[in-house]
């Protein structure tokens, strides 16, 4: 079986040419082609995607946070956001990822504005609930979400576990949480 170049994946053409001036990067690793854009055009690119006939990816199939800390290879930033995509009218996948980089302290909560990237909501709603994940566990906040709260740990967390920074133990939150049963009300 012979693999195919980054370039021949068709998609590649169609965005180079509707954003020339973009500067965007292609990747592949084990048959997966990852385009990386700017964090100021991942929505552009993204709605573009979605609309045009000739790439008509119809199907987020996740939204994933990821940390480089620690990473080998030197990164755009730290964090990157990542959006798995698939067309079924052409029968292709592709990736796309946004990195974002923080300018304050990751180890607590505080609000950073650079970890920021536009929400893909309103063009794939079921962007809500991966988007509110990757928000929760990385304190990657999504502009314009429709309802960004955290989703797997409660609304007075302390931290983003997912966060390389964030002890393996955790924070004293599992000794200091209060268990409630059905006569604590």
């Amino acid at each position: 079986m012979t693999r195919k170049p980054v370039l021949e994946h068709p998609t590649l053409a169609v965005i180079k040419k509707a954003f020339p001036d973009a500067g965007l990067k292609a990747t592949e690793f084990r048959e997966m082609t990852t385009v990386v854009i700017p964090r100021e055009k991942i929505h552009e690119v993204a709605r573009y995607l979605h609309d045009s006939p000739d790439c008509d990816y119809d199907f987020l199939a996740d939204v994933v946070g990821i940390d480089y800390m620690g990473y080998p290879v030197e990164q755009p930033g730290r964090f990157a956001v990542s959006y798995v995509l698939a067309s079924g009218k052409h029968g292709l996948r592709i990736t796309l990822k946004t990195y974002v980089d923080p300018s304050v302290d990751t180890s607590g909560i505080d609000f950073d504005p650079e970890l920021e990237v536009d929400s893909i909501t309103d063009i794939w709603p079921g962007a809500e609930w991966p988007e509110r994940e990757v928000y929760d566990m990385f304190g990657i906040r999504f502009k314009n979400h429709p309802d960004l709260r955290r989703i797997l740990l409660w609304r007075d967390f302390p931290a983003h576990p997912l966060r390389k920074d964030y002890p393996l133990r955790g924070r004293g939150e599992r000794e200091h949480y209060q268990t409630l049963n059905r006569e604590s009300r």
